[in-house]
């Protein structure tokens, strides 16, 4: 290659490193970009003070204390136990990084950020307004509110998966991807704990004979579900890192917590493991062949 040549590649590298409001592509910032990233920072805004308010603060009711209890960890047979709902301290942690992160001017044009930042604005607020509706609205509201926050997340993990470039950095994959991915993998459980917590106040207590039937029917399906999201995801390891989380929880409420169950308890076990191991082995099998990767 000529100096000449090495000299302009040097120029050109050195003005796109200096452009801190433009994308890789070299796209310019616009408002709407500037929108977008005040309206991720609003929405994480709302929901801290949701989350306040539903840990006790502000004259609200502690969650677990909320609707006559019943969304509590002794509120269905797939309540997971008390500690596991600390990962909620992960997943905000991760999203207050986030929102830090995509405010700064080199994030404004970034086509990843396009793609993604306004579903995540939604995802924040939908938490937000399930704590709303444990306060104020009846369990039915929570259901409905979780169920739409677990469409929108589904949908900004896809995205997240199908916008992820090689080489983007560990940053970009660890406050996207990562924190994604935790955030779809728990609510996944908490939306079936929350959907149980509301079934149990309706049906007839007749049913709760058959409390073991149902359950293991439901990790089936939860089972299904989260190798399905590894795989489709490309066995990316951060939702089945949440959802083995809640299942062993949900495994420790039922076994050493009221209600008791031990069949569900022990397949609970069972399937955190698989969820679990399938996307480790993977990972492990791609780490040996890259090739293949």
């Amino acid at each position: 290659m000529s100096d000449s040549r090495r000299a302009n590649r040097t120029d050109a590298a050195a003005t796109a490193a200096g452009r801190g409001s433009t994308s890789a592509a070299g796209d310019p910032s616009s408002p709407r970009d500037l929108l977008r990233q005040i309206a991720v920072i609003s929405s994480l805004g709302f929901t801290l003070v949701a989350v306040l308010v539903g840990v006790g603060g502000l004259g609200g009711t502690e969650v677990e204390n909320s609707q006559g209890g019943q969304l509590s960890a002794q509120g269905s047979y797939l309540a997971p136990a008390g500690p596991a709902f600390s990962i909620w301290s992960v997943i905000y942690a991760g999203l207050v990084a986030y929102v830090i992160w995509q405010a700064l001017p080199s994030q404004r044009a970034s086509q990843r950020q396009r793609a993604i930042g306004w579903w995540i604005a939604l995802t924040i607020v939908l938490n937000g307004l399930w704590l709303v509706a444990a306060q104020l609205l009846t369990i039915e509201w929570t259901v409905i509110v979780i169920v739409l926050l677990l469409i929108a997340l589904c949908i900004t993990f896809r995205i997240s998966v199908r916008t992820r470039m090689p080489r983007a950095g560990f940053v970009d994959a660890l406050l996207i991807d990562g924190v994604t991915g935790l955030h779809l993998g728990w609510v996944t459980l908490a939306t079936v704990a929350n959907t149980a917590a509301w079934l149990t106040g309706v049906v007839p207590e007749s049913w709760g004979d058959a409390a073991s039937a149902f359950g293991l029917a439901v990790l089936a399906v939860v089972l299904v579900i989260g190798v399905g999201i590894s795989w489709r995801s490309g066995w990316r390891i951060a939702p089945a890192l949440a959802l083995a989380w809640g299942l062993s929880w949900l495994a420790v409420g039922r076994l050493a917590d009221e209600p008791q169950n031990q069949a569900i308890g022990v397949a609970a076990i069972v399937v955190a493991a698989i969820i679990l191991i399938v996307p480790l082995s993977v990972a492990g099998l791609r780490l040996l062949r890259p090739e293949h990767d």
